[in-house]
């Protein structure tokens, strides 16, 4: 099975799509891999959200497109029908992490405490997202458990930021951060793919 990581090969930005139509999603996309991103997430958060993944994954061959905020087994199976190349949950429970455990795809599963992380752990994640991280004790939190799940990496999403990506991404058990912040609402709005392909620049330096 492919780890996450593996998947991003290298990229310590996990970029997320927020589309409100499928053609919105492309662009931000083809904005995204402009900037010389290989792998973005699309949370699946409104109506259009499993379309813009799939005409995303259609129309910019060239990236690895993913499905977040898979909070069931339903939306799961949704998720990959819809050809996601990986899966992202904002939270764990058993039923969501045995079917979770059975993906064909890499996985990275949400978690928020230290009961959540050895949950996620009980079903073979090493790889695990912290959410909220900036509410979860961020760095410093991330940087407190280390010692006590020492086979876990994490990719912190959820208030993490262009002015603090780096106390995250300094940790040894940080392989990777998750962000809005690349793809502002209001750029988005006024169609300004130019900002986002900058901000992405900016954020993998």
């Amino acid at each position: 099975m492919t780890r996450f990581s593996e998947l991003m090969s290298g990229q310590t930005l996990l970029p997320i799509i927020q589309a409100d139509t499928p053609e919105q999603g492309v662009q931000i996309a083809k904005a995204m891999a402009n900037a010389g991103l290989t792998l973005v997430e699309v949370v699946l958060r409104t109506e259009a959200s499993l379309e813009a993944l799939k005409a995303i994954k259609a129309q910019v061959p060239e990236l690895k497109v993913g499905a977040g905020t898979v909070i069931n087994t339903e939306i799961l199976e949704q998720a990959l029908e819809a050809g996601s190349d990986f899966i992202v949950t904002p939270a764990v429970s058993p039923v969501l992490l045995a079917a979770l455990a059975k993906c064909n795809v890499p996985v990275l599963p949400g978690v928020s405490n230290t009961g959540d992380i050895l949950m996620a752990l009980e079903y073979g994640f090493e790889e695990q997202k912290l959410f909220p991280a900036s509410l979860a004790g961020g760095a410093p939190f991330v940087s407190a458990v280390s010692s006590v799940f020492r086979a876990v990496s994490f990719c912190p999403t959820g208030g993490v930021s262009e002015s603090n990506k780096m106390d995250y991404l300094s940790l040894n058990n940080v392989f990777a951060v998750g962000g809005t912040w690349i793809a502002k609402k209001e750029w988005v709005e006024q169609e300004n793919w130019q900002a986002i392909t900058d901000s992405c620049i900016q954020a993998l330096k």
